[in-house]
């Protein structure tokens, strides 16, 4: 039986009078990874925070595990690791402060801290930045750094904004291979621009244009015979 770790149901968020997100519903279960693909400005960071709980919708709601984030935030964001678009900030603290901070805000207690962190770091290749100052990091250390503190209190869900930007290649190589077990016990939404990432990594592929779903369809459906993703993304993407 599976289960449904991440769910949108017609939620919506307009700026003005932009509808960034409009009227979206998706799902995502336990043992799936689902690629969120579409333009700038397309509205997947929009429903990415609104999922998240950074941004309230002016309708609809978004579920972690079952449990409304606007109505029981807490316990949703409990079961929620969230990478923001862009992450930044906490100059000043150490990697390991960072992940301390970010443990004991996710209800990690005292006894079981140290051992998240280095779990956590151990996970992720980041052993040897955690005594380094935050501010000091190279974009690929720090992206792995804020990968870190989301998946700190081992949630069952994850929502990653561009996992992978400011990785080299063979740090590429190694979040996808993590991502990959990670995905047997949790359900994990992502957003990427390289479509060849999503097509060696996600099981089912949303196509958001225009603030709405263009396409939500396993891998297999959407790919050329090639097994490319190119030519159906250029055409949901250019009808918007």
């Amino acid at each position: 039986m599976t289960t449904t770790f991440i769910e949108a149901c017609s939620l919506a968020k307009s700026f003005g009078c932009v509808k960034a997100v409009d009227s979206i519903s998706l799902r995502v279960e336990r043992g799936t990874i689902v690629g969120l693909l579409g333009v700038n400005g397309a509205g997947k960071t929009s429903l990415m925070r609104l999922l998240s709980g950074a941004l309230s919708p002016d309708h609809g709601i978004a579920l972690i595990a079952g449990a409304d984030v606007h109505r029981a935030p807490r316990t949703a964001r409990a079961m929620l690791g969230y990478l923001p678009e862009a992450a930044a900030g906490f100059s000043k603290l150490t990697v390991r402060e960072f992940l301390t901070f970010a443990a004991q805000g996710r209800g990690v207690g005292c006894p079981a801290v140290a051992r998240a962190v280095s779990a956590a770091a151990d996970r992720l290749d980041l052993v040897p930045a955690l005594d380094r100052v935050m501010g000091t990091l190279s974009k690929g250390w720090r992206q792995r750094a804020w990968l870190a503190q989301a998946i700190i209190h081992d949630p069952p869900a994850l929502v990653l904004d561009e996992p992978t930007d400011g990785l080299d290649p063979s740090q590429k190589s190694e979040l996808r291979a993590f991502l990959r077990e990670a995905a047997q016990t949790k359900a994990i939404l992502m957003s990427t621009h390289i479509l060849e990432e999503a097509e060696a990594l996600c099981d089912r592929i949303v196509v958001i244009s225009g603030g709405r779903v263009a396409a939500d369809a396993p891998l297999s459906e959407l790919c050329s015979p090639g097994g490319r993703l190119t030519a159906t993304f250029d055409r949901l993407s250019a009808a918007s």
